[in-house]
C-alpha cells in the first residue's frame, strides 16, 4: 500500500492522532473506566484513523508486463492505384520505373505461407530481421470492404483492426501511396493508436509529382440518340507530356466505318471538343472512344471510354402557341414542320378577329389536359390570360405538363407584352426571369444589339451553332442583331443565363437574353428577343433551325427514355453512377387517360450480378398530376433490367438503365504524401521515402521496451471503503444512544 503525503501532512496526520487517543482516553476515565465507553471511545479512535488514512490517499499498486512478445505490424497497400508505374529505382535512375506494387512486393517478399493447422505463419524478409530480435513481425495486406476489395483503399479499417488482432501492439508500418476513397478517414484511427501509444511509421510508395500522361478525361455521351440526327459525343483530353501532340481520335461500334477525327493537345494542358455520328439504324450499339498510346506515357490503360447508347426512331410533338402572326412566329413554326422528327401543332389566337389561325397544323383551341400531355415541347409567344387567350385552367394544365410530366417550355415574349399576365398565375413560378413589371412591353432600340455568351452558354449544347469552340463564340458574335428584347432585371434562383445583351444592364448586371431552369421534372427556357429569325441572312436556314432543333430535343430528351401507352419511365441524371443517387420518376395515366392521382407503382430492379429489388414510388403530392417518383442507389456498374409496373392500370413497362461503374483507384494519379503524414504525426510516428526503409527499420529495432503497466486500485476513493465508514458512523451513533449520551 502507498500513501501520498508529505512531511507536513504526515507530521498533522500524527498530531491528529495523538490529540485523538489523548480525548478518547480522558473521556472513558471521567465514566470510571467502564467496559462500554472504553468500547465507544475505541470506535471513536478507529474512526478518527480511518478518516486521517483516507486523507492522505491509500492506494495499492500492480506492475503488469506483458507475457507475449511484442508485435510490428506491417500494412501494405493492395489497391489498383498501386499499380501506377512511377517508382524509380534511385540504385538505377536510367531504368523503367516500378509500379508501386512492385515495390512494396520487394520489400515484403514471399513471406505468408499455411500451416498444418490452417493458419498462416510468417516468412520474415531479410530487411526486417533486425527488428525480429525483440519484435514479431506480422504482414498484413490491406485495401477494401467493396465486392471487388481493389476497387478501393480503406486505410482507417486496415489500421483499427491491426490494433485490434494484436493485444501487445509496439508498433504499425504503413506501406501506401495514401490514396484512400471509402471508409473513415483514416487520422481517426491514428488518433486512438496515439492514445494507446502506438506510432505508425508510414512509407510513401510512388511519386508525388505526376509522371508524363496522356488521358482521355471524359466522355459525356447521351443514354439514347435518334436515328437520322447527328449525335455529338463530347469529350476531353488532359496530357502531362512536355509537347504539343496531335491525337487522332477514334470512334468505333458505329456498325460503319470507324470515325476518326485529328486534334492538337497541348503540353501540360487539356483540350475539350466534340465527335460527330449519324447513326441510321435504330438498336443497342456499344460504342468505343480511345486515343493512341504515346511511347513516352507511363498509363496506358487510361485511353479509352466504352459506353452504351440506344438509337431509336423519333417523333416529337409540339405546340407553338401565339397570338398574332410575327416573324419569330412565322419562321419558327416553318422550321419546325421541317424538321422530319417534329409534328408541330400550331394555336393563333388573333384576339382582334372572330376566329383563331387556321390552316394545316392549326389547332381551334387549346387543347383538353388529356390532349396537352402529349405534347413534349410548348412554345408561349406574345400570348397571355385574356379573352380569345389563354385561361387560368390552360396554365394549370401547362404547369402540370412541364412539373408531373417532363415536359419542356419556352417563353417567347413578344413586344405587345401579353405575358405580363402569366406572372398572376400558376405559371408565375415557372418563369426564369425577374422582370421589370415597369416595362411589361420592354425595350425596343433603332440600332442592332447582339447576343453575348455567358461561361455557361459557351459549354451548353444548346447554344453550340458549331462544333468548334473558337467557331462557335464568332458565329454568335457575328449573328444578325436584334432590336426589342424584353424587360427581364435576373435571372431567378436556380437558372442558368447562356447569354446576356452586349451592352445593356440593369442593376443587377447585364440583361439576360436567354435562359433555362429546371421546374419539377421539366425544362424552361427564356428567350428575350423576337429576333431569333433574323439568324437566317446570308445562311438561310442553317443556325436558326439548329438551335431551335437542339431546345426542342434537350427539354424532350427525359420525356422519351422509356414510353409505354399509358406509362412513362425516366430518370435522374441521365447517365447514372454506381454509389451514386437515382431518382426514377414514373407517368401513369388512367384507363380513361387522365393522369393517375393515386395508385400502387412498384419497379422490379435486376442489378447486371442478378440481385432483384422492389422499389415502391410515392405519389409526388396532390399538386402533381400522374407523377410517381423514388430513388434507390446502385452498387455496380452495368446494364439494369427495370420492370415497371401499376397494379390499379395493369400497365407494364420494361426498360434499360446503363449505370457507370464508379472508378475510384485511378490509376497514374500523383501519391498523397500529405495523408501519410498526418498519420504519422498523429500517432508521434514519422514519414519515411522507400529509400530510407533500412534505416526506419534499424530505427524501431531500437526502440526502447515500453514501461510496465501499473494498475492502481484507490483504495480511499472506492466505494466500499465509504461505506465501510458510514457503517462505523452509524455504530458509533447507536453506541452512544445506548449508552444514554446526547
Amino acid at each position: 500500500m502507498t500513501f501520498f503525503w508529505t512531511t507536513s501532512t504526515l507530521l498533522l496526520s500524527l498530531a491528529v492522532m495523538v490529540i485523538a487517543a489523548a480525548c478518547c482516553f480522558i473521556s472513558w476515565r471521567r465514566s470510571g473506566f467502564t467496559k462500554s465507553m472504553g468500547m465507544l471511545e475505541s470506535l471513536r479512535f478507529v474512526l478518527i484513523l480511518l478518516a486521517v488514512i483516507t486523507l492522505n490517499q491509500p492506494e495499492f499498486t500492480q506492475e503488469f508486463k506483458p507475457s507475449e512478445r511484442p508485435t510490428l505490424v506491417v500494412l501494405y497497400d493492395t489497391s489498383a492505384s498501386m499499380k501506377t508505374q512511377d517508382v524509380i529505382d534511385p540504385l538505377q535512375p536510367a531504368k523503367a520505373p516500378l509500379t508501386r506494387k512492385d515495390s512494396v512486393q520487394r520489400l515484403v517478399g514471399e513471406h505468408s505461407t499455411d500451416t498444418p493447422d490452417g493458419e498462416k505463419k510468417s516468412k520474415v524478409p531479410e530487411l526486417w530481421k533486425p527488428a525480429t530480435e525483440k519484435l514479431d513481425v506480422v504482414f498484413e495486406p490491406f485495401s477494401s470492404k467493396l465486392s471487388d476489395p481493389e476497387k478501393g483503399t480503406d486505410m482507417d479499417s486496415a489500421i483499427t483492426k491491426a490494433a485490434e488482432r494484436h493485444g501487445n501492439l509496439r508498433g504499425v508500418v504503413l506501406l501506401s501511396d495514401g490514396d484512400w476513397n471509402t471508409g473513415n478517414t483514416p487520422a481517426s484511427a491514428a488518433t486512438n493508436l496515439r492514445m494507446k501509444n502506438i506510432p505508425v511509421y508510414a512509407v510513401g510508395i510512388g511519386s508525388e509529382e505526376r509522371l508524363p500522361d496522356i488521358k482521355l478525361a471524359s466522355m459525356d455521351a447521351p443514354t439514347f440518340g435518334i436515328a437520322g440526327k447527328t449525335l455529338r459525343l463530347p469529350f476531353q483530353i488532359v496530357s502531362w507530356l512536355p509537347r504539343d501532340k496531335e491525337v487522332n481520335i477514334t470512334l468505333t461500334g458505329t456498325r460503319g466505318d470507324k470515325i476518326e477525327k485529328v486534334i492538337r493537345v497541348p503540353g501540360m494542358g487539356q483540350v475539350r471538343d466534340t465527335l460527330n455520328w449519324l447513326p441510321t439504324k435504330v438498336g443497342e450499339y456499344n460504342l468505343k472512344i480511345q486515343i493512341p498510346v504515346d511511347d513516352g506515357e507511363i498509363n496506358p490503360d487510361n485511353n479509352e471510354f466504352e459506353f452504351p447508347i440506344t438509337i431509336k426512331s423519333e417523333t416529337l410533338k409540339v405546340l407553338v402557341v401565339d397570338s398574332y402572326p410575327r416573324w419569330e412566329y412565322r419562321y419558327l413554326r416553318n422550321a419546325l414542320e421541317r424538321d422530319p422528327g417534329v409534328d408541330v401543332r400550331c394555336l393563333l389566337f388573333h384576339p382582334d378577329l372572330d376566329d383563331v389561325g387556321g390552316g394545316r397544323g392549326y389547332l381551334e383551341e387549346f387543347p383538353t389536359e388529356k390532349e396537352l400531355f402529349d405534347y413534349d415541347v410548348v412554345f408561349l409567344g406574345d400570348v397571355g390570360v385574356e379573352p380569345k387567350q389563354l385561361s387560368i385552367e390552360n396554365t394549370e394544365h401547362i404547369r402540370q405538363l412541364v412539373r408531373s410530366h417532363a415536359g419542356g417550355l419556352v417563353f417567347l415574349p413578344g413586344f405587345r407584352g401579353k405575358q405580363a399576365s402569366l406572372l398572376s398565375t400558376d405559371l408565375e413560378d415557372l418563369y426564369p426571369v425577374i422582370t421589370d413589371t415597369a416595362a411589361p412591353r420592354g425595350f425596343g432600340s433603332p440600332h442592332p444589339s447582339r447576343f453575348t455568351l455567358t461561361e455557361s452558354g459557351r459549354r451548353s449544347l444548346l447554344t453550340r451553332l458549331e462544333m468548334n469552340e473558337r467557331d462557335n463564340e464568332n458565329v454568335w458574335k457575328n449573328l444578325p442583331g436584334f432590336q426589342w428584347h424584353a424587360s427581364a432585371l435576373r435571372a431567378k434562383i436556380g437558372g442558368q443565363v447562356l447569354a446576356v445583351h452586349e451592352t445593356e444592364s440593369s442593376r443587377f448586371g447585364r440583361v439576360p437574353l436567354i435562359v433555362t431552369r429546371t421546374s419539377g421534372t421539366g425544362k424552361v427556357l427564356f428567350m428575350g428577343t423576337d429576333g431569333a429569325w433574323r439568324w437566317r441572312k446570308g445562311v438561310e436556314d442553317l443556325y436558326h433551325y439548329r438551335f431551335w432543333g437542339q431546345v426542342v430535343r434537350w427539354m424532350a430528351y427525359q420525356r422519351n427514355m422509356s414510353q409505354g401507352e399509358s406509362m412513362r419511365l425516366f430518370y435522374s441524371p441521365d447517365r447514372p453512377e454506381a454509389d451514386n443517387v437515382l431518382t426514377l420518376n414514373a407517368n401513369v395515366m388512367s384507363s380513361g387517360g387522365e393522369p393517375l392521382r393515386n395508385g400502387t407503382v412498384i419497379v422490379q430492379i435486376t442489378a447486371p450480378s442478378g440481385q432483384t429489388d422492389a422499389l415502391t414510388l410515392s405519389s409526388a403530392g396532390e399538386d402533381s398530376w400522374g407523377l410517381f417518383t423514388g430513388t434507390f442507389i446502385p452498387k455496380e456498374g452495368g446494364q439494369y433490367q427495370l420492370v415497371t409496373t401499376c397494379a390499379e392500370t395493369g400497365a407494364k413497362l420494361e426498360t434499360t438503365i446503363a449505370v457507370q461503374g464508379l472508378e475510384r483507384e485511378q490509376i497514374g494519379e500523383p501519391a498523397r504524401f500529405d495523408v501519410l503524414k498526418e498519420i504519422a504525426t498523429l500517432s508521434r510516428g514519422r514519414l519515411a521515402d522507400i529509400s530510407e526503409i533500412d534505416d526506419l527499420v534499424n530505427e524501431i529495432a531500437d526502440l526502447p521496451e515500453p514501461e510496465a503497466v501499473i494498475r492502481r486500485f484507490r483504495l480511499w476513493s472506492h466505494p466500499a471503503w465509504g461505506g465501510l465508514l458510514i457503517l462505523l458512523l452509524s455504530l458509533f451513533w447507536v453506541g452512544r444512544k445506548l449508552a444514554g449520551l446526547a
